[in-house]
């Protein structure tokens, strides 16, 4: 593969193919069978499970013996990270990165203006405020403050946290504010007055929806579609609600009429409404989404007031409306009158051939077919306009940025200029102005915010954050390792340029996995200060599982063919070993969420390959996951434990089961928050307790508030990022 070669102030993307070493799989079925572990159930029923699991009272989150368990935990963990003489510099550190006022406020289009959500030192819940573009392109934006979310917190004696705001398009003067207690996924929903900056209150006939994990969005300015708890048997469950109604302003929430029902034994998420509106603001279709399960859903559409079907794959993703078409991207193979479609394509057609009753129009493939990727790309953002479509297309985990316009002979596409070796995102669009906001940053390069005028594919740069780390150390190089299967698994390492390779460089390495999502170059300052700058080597491995070459990279680990991600994972790991990067004694690795799985799994199937683990808000006990709130909505990805055969395959890698006494495991550092309502925190509990009773050396932390996004406060963000990197840093540093 071809080098780029660049300054050497500047970052550099090496793309090198290099040597690769295949491993041999692990039949961890086999080792457990001859020689299970002391807490292996021997009956992988939920009751035989949950009879071997001596750990159960961790699970109920404000149980007496869990807060007993939470602060001895939590007080050994702050002793050996706060107590390091490196915690307070990084501390500091961190908490300057985070509360920086020289961030690029992150923008939508707000009415006439922009709007913008801001958490700084002084305001660490933050503001939600507006400006005008004009003033926003200037070095000193006048920004009006709409909502003082601290101010509010006092005011209310609520640890409330801003989870976003939804507007009532074109004028966008109403909006719904979403407030969450503590960071939780669950919000309260109020009705916000731009205009007189203040909410709209019941007795002014101003909607506000008890706290729950809502599906809503407005239909017009007096009716909201709204899927909600709606009392018993109104829920999946996951804990998410099936059932979608009509709320009128004005009337109570037991009020509302039932417009579209799935079912209590729906998987996913919860149905969805979409309502998706022309550049004027008028509707031009009702959709709503019902998930079969993770993956798998249903689309219908309300027509002259009733639901019905669409023809479409289980496997999609719909992407807007455009003069009547359906712009939507199936996940599967899919062939729709005699007509063949490759997963991963972005597809044009009118919402009418799509049933019920099908419009006798006739369809050109060719002119359907807006872009099919190439078996290294895969489509990954997409923004549809009037009349054009932006998106961007990964090219080998890389970011490109296209602009598809439809003509009688189908579509033409585009390239709009983004900085080579960088990962690319869409922001905000405005139908009404044919704009929309594009990101650009790379692992030693930060971000640029840039507004595209879509008509024409001219890119306008509006803002460029500062360096927070001296980048002209490092060089980035992206190489691939040779899993156990021989797939090519590609990965990307940042370090530094005059790194010996002995095998003595600390090695973070990352990794997901899971949920089709994907992980280009993305500028992390925290990392950059804390470790990079300290002579530190970061790794981000692009494994299977995720997104980054379509729907087919995400589907070959999922269910019974979760080891291939482990594989691909460990395989990486090996791969830096062989080119001398680092080695066992200086290599860590880092999870969170499903990142968790594939941690604690790595850290039980190949201890010997680590000496560190930050396994973080992680799902870890995926033998009871689905019994943990709001584990079902996620069968579709791991497989159902309930059933014998999905049960025997999950077995032979959850980590919590799989732990032995006799084994030597690094000092793992597992940490969690009390308020996470999406991945329970009894995983990391119960993890911990485990590693405790075999005698392995551990540290667990679990923080009071903040959720599954720890994006309540910076300040107690910057907390946690120097907990990680001091652990870190004494593991593979010292």
């Amino acid at each position: 593969m071809k080098s780029l070669f660049l300054s050497a102030a500047l970052p550099v993307l090496i793309l090198a193919a290099g040597p690769a070493l295949a491993l041999a799989p692990v039949d961890s079925a086999a080792v457990a069978a001859s020689n299970p572990p002391p807490h292996f159930p021997r009956d992988l029923s939920p009751e035989g499970v949950r009879a071997a699991d001596d750990h159960l009272a961790l699970e109920e989150v404000d149980g007496v013996e869990a807060r007993a368990f939470v602060a001895a935990e939590n007080a050994k963990s702050l002793s050996a990270l706060t107590g390091d003489r490196r915690y307070e510099p990084f501390r500091q550190q961190a908490e300057a990165i985070l509360t920086a006022t020289d961030r690029i406020p992150g923008v939508s289009f707000l009415g006439e203006g922009l709007g913008n959500f801001w958490q700084d030192a002084a305001n660490p819940k933050g503001v939600w405020r507006r400006t005008t573009l004009d003033s926003y392109r200037s070095n000193q934006p006048q920004w009006e403050t709409l909502l003082d979310i601290d101010a509010l917190a006092r005011a209310e004696g609520r640890d409330w946290v801003f989870k976003g705001a939804n507007c009532l398009a074109p004028d966008e003067t109403r909006c719904l504010i979403n407030l969450s207690d503590g960071g939780k996924d669950a919000v309260t929903v109020r009705e916000f007055d731009l205009i007189t900056k203040t909410f709209v209150t019941p007795s002014q006939g101003g909607f506000v929806i008890p706290e729950g994990k809502h599906r809503l969005t407005w239909l017009d300015r007096d009716t909201l579609l709204i899927a909600t708890d709606f009392g018993p048997g109104t829920m999946t469950e996951s804990g998410y609600p099936f059932i979608v109604k009509s709320l009128t302003r004005g009337h109570p929430l037991a009020h509302a009429t039932e417009v579209y029902r799935g079912q209590q034994s729906d998987g996913g998420y919860g149905v969805s409404p979409m309502v998706f509106r022309d550049k004027a603001g008028a509707v031009e279709a009702v959709l709503f989404s019902r998930p079969l399960d993770t993956f798998r859903s249903e689309i219908w559409r309300l027509a002259d007031g009733k639901p019905v079907k669409l023809s479409l794959p289980e496997r999609v993703a719909v992407e807007g409306v455009m003069g009547g078409n359906l712009i939507f991207s199936p996940d599967q193979a899919w062939t729709f009158d005699r007509q063949d479609y490759a997963a991963g394509s972005l597809l044009s057609l009118p919402i009418g051939v799509l049933g019920p009753v099908r419009l006798d129009i006739a369809i050109d493939a060719d002119r359907a077919t807006i872009f099919t990727p190439t078996p290294r790309q895969s489509l990954q953002n997409v923004t549809v306009l009037s009349d054009s479509i932006v998106a961007v297309v990964a090219d080998n985990v890389v970011g490109t940025l296209k602009r598809f316009t439809p003509s009688a002979s189908g579509w033409t596409a585009t390239d709009i200029a983004v900085p080579a070796n960088s990962a690319v995102g869409l922001g905000d669009s405005s139908k009404a102005k044919g704009q929309v906001f594009v990101s650009t940053q790379g692992f030693l390069t930060p971000p640029t915010l840039s507004l595209a005028e879509v008509s024409t594919g001219a890119l306008t740069e509006l803002k460029s954050a500062p360096a927070k780390f001296d980048a002209s150390t490092h060089v980035v190089e992206q190489f691939e390792a040779t899993s156990t299967d021989g797939t090519k698994i590609p990965y990307f390492v940042t370090r530094p340029r005059d790194l010996a390779m002995d095998g003595t460089g600390p090695t973070i390495l990352f990794g997901y996995g899971g949920f089709q999502a994907s992980f280009p170059p993305a500028y992390k300052p925290e990392m950059g200060k804390l470790w990079l700058e300290n002579g530190g080597v970061f790794v981000q491995a692009n494994i299977r599982g995720g997104g980054e070459f379509g729907p087919g990279w995400h589907q070959a680990a999922l269910r019974e063919n979760r080891q291939r991600a482990f594989d691909d994972f460990a395989a990486v790991a090996r791969d830096l070993e062989q080119r001398r990067i680092t080695s066992p004694r200086h290599l860590g690795i880092y999870g969170r969420s499903n990142g968790g799985v594939l941690t604690s799994v790595s850290i039980t199937q190949h201890p010997e390959l680590f000496n560190a683990a930050v396994i973080e808000s992680p799902l870890i006990d995926m033998l009871r996951y689905q019994d943990l709130p709001a584990g079902a909505s996620w069968i579709g990805e791991y497989g159902d434990p309930r059933i014998p055969g999905d049960a025997a395959f999950i077995a032979r890698y959850s980590a919590y089961q799989q732990l032995r006494p006799e084994m030597k495991y690094p000092r793992v550092y597992i940490t969690t928050n009390t308020r996470d309502d999406r991945v329970h925190p009894g995983h990391a509990r119960k993890f911990a307790a485990r590693l405790g009773d075999q005698g392995h050396d551990h540290l667990y932390y679990e923080d009071t508030a903040g959720g599954h996004s720890n994006d309540a406060d910076p300040v107690a963000n910057a907390r946690r990022w120097a907990r990680h990197y001091v652990y870190l840093s004494q593991q593979l540093m010292d």
